[in-house]
């Protein structure tokens, strides 16, 4: 398995990359601007779900072609942007309604965060710079003379993953917050979930127009 020096060397660059707010950070802060609490932690489970099966495709060899074939990557970031952008257009018609859906947030019925884990879990799995990164860091990391280097990597995205499930629920839980003091004026609520909706068209749309030009 992957030796301790290994193990500690890539969860410190994992902690590095993942402390600074990126695009899955900012999708969750939107999340949660715009619909609470109970619909950030879901979208932060939703979206550590679908990064993990990203793990599981790179250490299966699928990593390597996502990473090679230029066809490929664009159509799964594409697909991508394009679900970030609807969630996005979502969010902001819904924003008057707002203040009644916070009030119901805690009788929400269950199948509404089966939804949002969902939606989470989409957005992950379909993050092509999250695959590009694990197909290429997690082999670097991978010690070949321990053998089970598929194991090895399944190990390491374990960590990147719990790591950013750590800190994605941070952020979640600072915007939920901070949500609930605009959640005292109906103007200001619905302000606050204009926002989120056009921080993830924003994001979609960043992720449409970035990325490999090869």
């Amino acid at each position: 398995m992957v030796s301790s020096d290994r193990l500690l060397a890539f969860a410190a660059m994992s902690f590095l990359l993942i402390v600074v707010p990126g695009p899955s950070v900012l999708f969750v802060i939107g999340r949660a601007l715009a619909q609470g609490r109970r619909a950030a932690l879901m979208t932060v489970a939703g979206n550590t779900v679908g990064a993990y099966v990203l793990v599981l495709g790179v250490a299966l060899g699928v990593g390597q072609v996502v990473e090679r074939s230029v066809l490929v990557f664009t159509l799964l970031k594409l697909a991508g942007a394009a679900y970030l952008v609807y969630l996005g257009v979502k969010a902001w018609r819904e924003r008057g309604a707002l203040r009644a859906a916070f009030a119901e947030e805690t009788r929400a019925a269950p199948h509404g965060g089966l939804r949002t884990f969902r939606e989470g879990f989409v957005v992950g799995v379909t993050n092509p710079k999250t695959i590009v990164f694990f197909a290429a860091v997690l082999p670097q990391f991978v010690d070949p003379g321990a053998g089970h280097a598929t194991a090895q990597m399944l190990l390491l995205g374990l960590v990147f993953n719990l790591i950013a499930l750590t800190f994605d629920s941070l952020w979640g839980l600072a915007a939920a917050t901070a949500r609930t003091w605009f959640a005292r004026s109906p103007r200001r609520l619905s302000a606050v979930g204009g926002v989120g909706g056009l921080t993830m068209i924003g994001l979609g749309v960043t992720v449409a127009v970035t990325g490999r030009k090869d």
